[in-house]
């Protein structure tokens, strides 16, 4: 196990939920993100009634109040702020010019802690670090008892490797309280992140109050409550409909927002979208498209995403420039958002004035009128002495001078940005996008169905191997984004958040010389206790154990891989037992073969126990494993899973549909011949499904097996129904046709697909696996 330097003889009281235990000095020394350089002294440094805080200046004042709220709380210490510095016993700031923007100097020795600093963010980022040497109960809100308030003589040196390292909430899907917002700001400032991207306005919530457009959270702040439905599958309103779900933001609550981040060393980016995005605009103000059509503020997903600013109108821009007038007074931030992503063009194509507006500018198409858009907007917020940012589809038909893109389709636009000049922030749907699964699907809350778990965050280079050194000058750094349409509390916004939120920290903090992955996850239980004390609602996904399968060539049994995030976990397994323990288990060293129908039990251990998650799963060995099958309809390409031979290969799939054991059919009915070789008993077929209605894929609503003995004639064993349910979960159903025993060598499974689904469009069946028994 890596260490960040040698263990220390001297020892230090380190609190665990609130009871004492004492730990190595080396060992309490794990900070996120990892320091630069650090050296360890002999001694500590103790914090007690009498310590003096030295601050002179405004960023000493803010930096030290950080301190002293924690040791008020926790410790009732009242660390007294002064201007002149006694003697011993006491903590200062020194203003360093000669070192980098954010970076810190903090020495600690037994009389004295000095922080050096350039700028306010520096002395909180010491600050920080120095709150990360104490006790994990010091970000405790209530007192914590027997605690010994040291810290370890140290020295480290610490600056950040890029200068933009950004989380974005989207709080349009679903509305956050204020109160929500800062404490997202105090932990960003714990972990050393500046920005906060906040996605003020999308097509199901407008959260900002514009003064001159009141109906714009009156009319655009709430929507029609459908949260039972999925979030694909949800009707569409009536502008008359009843409008209960939602909020937004007063003026005040912004200023207020705003003036904590500043103190934090955070800076509040707002974004305002357009020219898409804006249904809950278009709601309040229906004059702003293109044909004044009458909308209701949408309760789920819109695609294609019709319904727009139309830029043929000169009102268009006015309303656009009164309402950015609003914010720019708001938001003191240097980049203002703009969106400019995913816009369906299509009204332009038709509308009058958008055909005018073409020709008087000299322009080609709908592409360059959309650049022409994002280039006026971006014109408008350069005269006010902002910078703007676009998504990367403000490349397409032409960017604007000024702009700087974010790039989240992979890093293909921040590449073509930067070869233009232009700035960019990387945020790659691959590394960053928090509403994707950090863990397995079947045991995580619902996300988008991609895989994005703490490891592969940590791994995130926001410069691509293909950038050029004066092309990587133009990276001001990466982002974290947490998009909301699957995230309707606060609750579980933090659980997306929180380990992930530490790995990107240290991702774009750290060289990556310095990244290791195995001694980042040494530091996450102790990450996880001081998460615990600041009530953090963190996920443990990275212990959870997955396994994969495949089948042995030679041997044709199944050969089974445990795994999870952490290298250095014990995991140990038991076969065919009710309990796990640390007498039943074997310890997990290599794939297991399983040759028969196996339940397979397994987990963590920690001192010899097993803890977290028990993960389970049964391999069944049936009639029909390995026998030749043939469909009447051959499966989408799409869901092809490993073949014609993927329903009857023992292997059973998981709520994550694109994990290969799939077999789908968008509209049509699955009807399959299975060929048992010869004639056999059979008194049970059971066919494993899967519904994910915000992904169009729904339960059969009729299952039929029939048998024959020279595959000619069939005769119906046995059918089931089941009528359509709304269903707003990703589940797993096995249609379980049992019957008398039988005698038959083909066995001929039904499957009928809903073929419509609610909302119009078609629907998807999927299937795993048919068990004969």
């Amino acid at each position: 196990m890596k260490r960040l330097f040698l263990a220390a003889l001297c020892i230090i009281s380190l609190s665990c939920n609130n009871s004492s235990v004492t730990k190595p000095i080396s060992e309490t020394i794990q900070i996120t993100p990892k320091p630069k350089n650090v050296k360890l002294e002999s001694g500590v440094f103790s914090f007690d009634a009498n310590t003096k805080i030295v601050a002179q200046t405004e960023s000493e004042v803010l930096a030290a109040e950080i301190l002293t709220e924690k040791f008020q709380k926790a410790a009732t210490i009242k660390l007294e702020v002064i201007e002149q510095s006694p003697h011993s016993n006491v903590i200062q700031f020194k203003e360093n010019t000669s070192l980098q923007a954010e970076a810190y100097h903090l020495i600690v020795s037994k009389d004295k802690v000095t922080i050096e600093y350039q700028d306010l963010r520096g002395a909180i980022y010491g600050v920080q670090t120095l709150l990360q040497l104490l006790p994990n109960a010091i970000e405790n809100s209530s007192v914590a008892e027997q605690q010994n308030w040291s810290i370890p003589c140290v020295e480290i040196e610490d600056a950040p490797q890029f200068k933009w390292r950004g989380v974005m909430l989207d709080v349009s899907r679903h509305f956050f309280e204020k109160e929500y917002i800062l404490k997202t700001i105090d932990r960003l400032s714990f972990l050393k992140m500046n920005t906060l991207h906040l996605h003020l306005v999308d097509d199901q919530g407008w959260r900002i109050e514009i003064k001159k457009y009141p109906k714009l959270t009156s009319v655009g702040g709430f929507r029609v409550d459908q949260e039972e439905k999925p979030w694909n599958a949800r009707s569409k309103n009536s502008p008359e409909a009843e409008a209960t779900y939602g909020g937004f933001y007063t003026q005040e609550d912004i200023k207020e927002m705003v003036a904590y981040a500043q103190k934090r060393g955070v800076t509040i980016v707002p974004e305002i979208e357009m020219p898409a995005h804006v249904s809950s605009a278009i709601a309040a103000y229906p004059e702003l498209t293109c044909f004044n059509q009458k909308i209701g503020v949408p309760s789920g997903g819109v695609w294609p995403i019709t319904d727009i600013f139309c830029p043929g109108k000169e009102s268009t821009f006015e309303f656009l420039e009164d309402v950015l007038d609003e914010v720019l007074a708001l938001f003191p931030s240097t980049y203002i958002h703009l969106g400019g992503d995913e816009a369906t063009k299509t009204n332009w194509e038709k509308c009058p004035h958008c055909q005018q507006r073409i020709k008087t500018e000299g322009l080609t198409n709908v592409d360059e009128l959309q650049s022409y858009f994002m280039s006026r907007m971006e014109r408008y917020i350069s005269k006010n002495n902002r910078k703007m940012i676009g998504w990367d589809e403000i490349i397409e038909g032409g960017i604007a001078p000024g702009a700087t893109v974010m790039s989240w389709r992979g890093t293909k636009g921040g590449l073509e940005a930067t070869v233009q000049g232009h700035d960019v922030i990387m945020t790659p749907t691959s590394h960053c996008y928090f509403d994707y699964y950090q863990g397995p699907q079947d045991v995580e809350p619902k996300a988008w169905g991609s895989y994005v778990p703490s490891s592969k965050v940590y791994q995130f280079n926001p410069i691509p191997k293909e950038m050029d050194s004066v092309q990587a000058t133009h990276v001001l750094g990466g982002q974290a984004n947490l998009w909301a349409e699957y995230i309707p509390t606060e609750a579980q916004s933090e659980y997306m958040f929180y380990p992930r939120l530490a790995s990107m920290s240290e991702a774009l903090w750290s060289t990556e010389g310095q990244k290791d992955w195995d001694d980042f996850s040494e530091r996450l239980p102790n990450l996880f206790q001081r998460f615990e004390f600041m009530g953090i609602n963190y996920a443990e996904s990275v212990y959870t154990i997955q396994s994969s399968a495949k089948i042995d060539s030679v041997s044709k049994n199944i050969m089974v891989s445990l795994q999870n995030e952490i290298p250095s976990s014990d995991l140990r397994y038991v076969v065919n037992q009710d309990e796990i323990s640390s007498a039943s288990a074997e310890k997990y060293t290599k794939p297991i073969e399983i040759a028969e129908t196996t339940k397979l039990k397994a987990s963590r251990f920690v001192n010899n126990n097993p803890v977290g998650k028990v993960f389970e799963k049964e391999f069944v060995f049936h009639k029909a494993v390995g026998k030749s099958i043939r469909y009447k309809e051959k499966y989408s390409k799409s869901y092809q899973g490993v073949g014609d031979g993927t329903l009857v290969n023992v292997l059973r799939g998981s709520t994550h549909f694109h994990d290969g054991q799939w077999l789908a059919w968008l509209g049509s009915d699955m009807e399959a011949v299975i060929d048992l070789s010869e004639s056999t008993t059979i008194s049970k077929v059971t066919v494993g499904t899967l519904e994910n209605q915000g992904s169009g894929i729904y339960f059969p609503t009729k299952v039929a097996v029939y048998l024959s003995e020279d595959g000619q004639s069939y005769a119906l064993a046995k059918e089931i129904e089941r009528p359509f349910k709304v269903n707003k979960e990703s589940v797993l159903k096995t249609f379980e046709c049992a019957f008398e025993t039988k005698q038959a060598r083909y066995v001929k499974v039904k499957v009928k697909n809903l073929a419509k689904a609610p909302n119009g469009g078609g629907s998807w069946l999927f299937v795993d696996e048919v068990v004969v028994e």
